[in-house]
């Protein structure tokens, strides 16, 4: 046993080990050629390329994420979880990640589990693969919940800078000077996107594309649509921000009266999980009837199964969208 926990904590070394000298050249090559491209020196194989062309050649440096993420469609969806989270990750790095949770789940339940319930370790070690995502999601959720508070107040602030004469560009300018991440970094980047050349309707919609909301989306519509047929867009701004104001102000009533039934979700999914464990350790025998005799696993994977059908439909009945 103790040879392979150090078979295992060598593997993880070399691996982490080889994964950062892989990365940083990486990264030494790009700043390179970064430099290169400003210098007016862009070549590849001593040839001369457009942008295109390095820009593939790039793509085929990256083996990891050209074979795994982009040949099972996931790149573009990480890559929009990243940015929506706010994290300087790369679609690579969580992939490394994820299996990185199963590894140590799987090892940890094996070497430092009960000895009986060795097997379980192929069922507890496969749902770590969702924890570094979970943490995105839950980035998300904060990052999100924060912007759309901050968003009627941004919302106003244009419409008054643009009712004292300033343009909109300009009102994107000062709004990531007076406003608090994430909504600051947000703009500026739009901001930084349509003064670089990128049309205002794209930099708005990516935008759009980086925090999902309903009210962004009705945003991105007004100015797009004052753009191209005229109109008082500060007074749409603030009658959007108070619209946006009052459906943020009863959504938060309604969270109010539905935290008794997410509570109840909880509690009701738990009960079973603390009693199933206090039984282990109170009647072992009574509760190994559900790890070796298969009968037992039938019920206890039937039980399984139940437990989260209920907890999701809890959910999905307390999950009351404005």
């Amino acid at each position: 046993m103790t040879f392979l926990i150090i078979v295992f904590v060598t593997t993880l070394i070399v691996t982490g080990g080889t994964y950062l000298v892989t990365n940083r050249t990486l990264d030494n090559r790009d700043a390179a050629r970064v430099r290169s491209r400003l210098a007016g020196k862009a070549v590849v194989n001593d040839k001369k390329v457009d942008a295109q062309q390095l820009f593939a050649a790039e793509q085929e440096a990256k083996p990891i994420h050209r074979w795994v993420l982009e040949k099972l469609n996931v790149d573009q969806a990480l890559q929009t979880l990243i940015e929506q989270a706010g994290v300087g990750w790369a679609s690579g790095q969580v992939l490394l990640a994820c299996l990185g949770c199963v590894l140590v789940a799987f090892n940890g339940w094996w070497y430092f589990g009960p000895p009986e319930l060795k097997r379980i370790a192929f069922v507890v070690a496969p749902p770590a693969f969702y924890l570094p995502i979970a943490f995105l999601k839950r980035k998300r959720k904060k990052r999100i919940y924060a912007f759309e508070a901050q968003f009627p107040d941004a919302l106003q602030f244009i419409a008054r800078a643009m009712r004292a004469g300033h343009a909109f560009s300009v009102s994107l300018e000062m709004l990531h000077k007076e406003f608090a991440q994430p909504l600051s970094g947000e703009f500026r980047r739009a901001f930084e996107e349509q003064n670089l050349g990128l049309p205002v309707e794209t930099a708005l919609g990516k935008l759009a594309t980086r925090m999902p909301l309903l009210d962004v989306r009705f945003f991105v519509a007004a100015v797009v649509l004052q753009k191209r047929t005229g109109g008082n867009l500060a007074e749409i701004l603030e009658n959007l921000a108070v619209i946006i104001r009052e459906r943020f102000k009863l959504r938060g009533q309604i969270r109010t009266i539905s935290a008794q039934g997410r509570m109840s979700s909880l509690v009701l999914t738990g009960i079973p999980v603390v009693v199933g464990c206090m039984l282990y350790f109170v009647n072992r025998k009574h509760m190994m009837f559900f790890l070796e005799d298969e009968t037992g696993n039938w019920m206890a994977g039937l039980a399984v199964v139940f437990v989260l059908a209920g907890y999701l439909i809890m959910q999905r009945i307390v999950n009351i969208e404005v």
